[in-house]
């Protein structure tokens, strides 16, 4: 016979699961539409986000007003309809932390600007490109994926802890079985769906930036004294204990994507100068 324990934990998987598989489901709409569909549920996540890093920050109401309407700015200029995301929204993501700063005199609100409003220009960047899609789908599915991966393996095989005094519920089998699912993945996408070589080399290291993302949004947590970063999502807590791989991930992964034109365009630059 169950114990209350064990019959509330059975509950709590559920209602996570649910929940996460519709949070999947939505977000890989929204992707498949993309354009201003995806323009706008990136802009919804990163307006919840920057509240929830508010909150961490123990920001007054004020604050968080000024936050929100300053990061306002830069993502609007992504909207397809605008200019999209280019180096102008990149510029402005900076002038938008410069701003908070000054007005703030508080470096770590300033850096939960460059820490929303990165993620939310890598991806829509990513989305836009001839491969968007399939690019986009790896950059994000590889986080859940380590996720997963890292979460059975920790749990079946459990062991020397990964870092004891910031998740204590995290191992090193964990952390080695999501970087070994991740690269699986990667694999998969590659003889599947033709993912470039150097995006598939690149996805058992991106597997340990997620991770690392985790960490950091654990140790932010530790710090303000709270389980969860927020309550928005039944079962798994605020937006950032979801998305806190992905953020650090998505920069690094659309400077892969878009390496080929980077070189080129420093090609151009350099060939100008030789003239």
């Amino acid at each position: 016979m169950s114990t209350p324990d064990q019959t509330l934990k059975r509950t709590e998987l559920v209602t996570r699961t649910v929940a996460g598989l519709a949070m999947a489901g939505f977000t890989l709409t929204m992707l498949w539409l993309g354009g201003i569909a995806f323009w706008l549920t990136t802009v919804l996540l990163g307006l919840g986000v920057i509240v929830e890093w508010a909150n961490l920050a123990k920001a007054d109401a004020a604050t968080k007003r000024l936050m929100l309407f300053t990061l306002s700015v830069p993502l609007a200029i992504m909207c397809p309809l605008a200019a999209g995301p280019n180096f102008f929204a990149l510029g402005l993501i900076f002038a938008a932390a410069i701003f908070t700063l000054a007005t703030t005199r508080r470096p770590d609100l300033a850096a939960g600007m460059l820490y929303t409003g990165l993620p939310v220009l890598a991806l829509l960047l990513i989305r836009k490109q001839p491969d968007g899609l399939m690019m986009t789908i790896w950059a994000m599915a590889l986080v859940w994926v380590c996720d997963v991966g890292a979460f059975f393996v920790g749990r079946a095989i459990g062991g020397v802890r990964l870092a004891p005094m910031i998740s204590p519920n995290k191992t090193w089998a964990g952390f080695v079985g999501g970087m070994v699912a991740a690269a699986a993945f990667g694999a998969v996408m590659h003889i599947g769906w033709g993912l470039p070589w150097r995006l598939t080399l690149a996805t058992p290291a991106l597997a340990i930036v997620a991770q690392a993302g985790d960490l950091y949004e654990s140790w932010l947590k530790r710090r303000a004294g709270v389980k969860d970063s927020g309550t928005l999502l039944p079962g798994h807590g605020g937006l950032m204990d979801r998305v806190d791989g992905l953020i650090p991930v998505a920069p690094i992964a659309a400077f892969l994507v878009m390496l080929p034109e980077i070189e080129e365009l420093l090609m151009e630059l350099l060939r100008g100068l030789w003239a």
